[in-house]
């Protein structure tokens, strides 16, 4: 309905590919901001005795997502499935419920679900990289009723997705090379692996005198990334 309050879900999964969902969790208090981080990464290649640097692209960063959550247990703030009871032992059931849905080892995967962040136009799947509690209210018997959970995010995509959002030759293939007029071996490499940072390692791999002049026709030999130009 058109003007009704949509609470920020956090769903569980505890495959890789986000088909195996094994729970979920709805936030009470939706966030009051939040931030999404995108990152570029690049090599430095300034030479001794220049003026300045030449950042050559390197990667793309992981995206982040991070904000705060509140839990509160007073009962001011209803709960967000109608019906549901103001829990009596305050803020550490659902704090608890959390944290085994996000932070606690899967018996099965022997590592911690990966999670989907759906709130409105926000859909982020990530894994958990950083949860900081604060109780901040207290029953007079010291049981907590009110917290602050600041939670950072990190992006996960897996490796099927990852190479068809990359569109480049598989890196963890050998690739024959045949030179043509004008290829430098820097160029070469960051074709074959998206990076032009292995070059010395191709050059040495080909044991070429001289990796600034490649003779066109020559043929080289590009060794997956797990091998010597790694």
């Amino acid at each position: 309905m058109t003007g009704s309050l949509e609470h920020m879900i956090i769903q569980a999964y505890a495959d890789e590919e986000f088909n195996q969902q094994v729970g979920q969790f709805t936030v009470w208090i939706n966030p009051a901001t939040y931030t999404h981080e995108y990152g570029i990464s690049h090599s430095d290649r300034q030479a001794p005795g220049s003026n300045g640097a030449s950042p050559e692209f390197n990667k793309v960063c992981q995206e982040t997502v991070a904000f705060e959550l509140v839990f509160d247990a007073t009962g001011v703030v209803p709960p967000p499935i109608p019906g549901t009871p103001i829990p009596k032992k305050g803020v550490t059931a659902p704090i608890d419920e959390f944290r085994q849905l996000a932070v606690t080892v899967n018996s099965d995967t022997h590592r911690p679900n990966f999670l989907r962040l759906i709130w409105a136009q926000l859909q982020f799947d990530c894994v958990l990289s950083k949860l900081s509690i604060s109780y901040t209210l207290f029953r007079p018997d010291g049981t907590p009723l009110r917290a602050r959970l600041a939670v950072s995010f990190t992006s996960f995509s897996s490796e099927v997705e990852l190479a068809q959002e990359a569109n480049l030759h598989s890196p963890d293939m050998t690739h024959l090379v045949t030179v043509l007029a004008g290829d430098t071996l820097p160029a070469l490499c960051f074709r074959i692996y998206g990076s032009s940072q292995y070059y010395l390692g191709v050059a040495a791999f080909n044991r070429l005198p001289d990796f600034r002049r490649l003779r066109p026709g020559a043929q080289l030999v590009f060794p997956p990334l797990s091998g010597a130009a790694a």
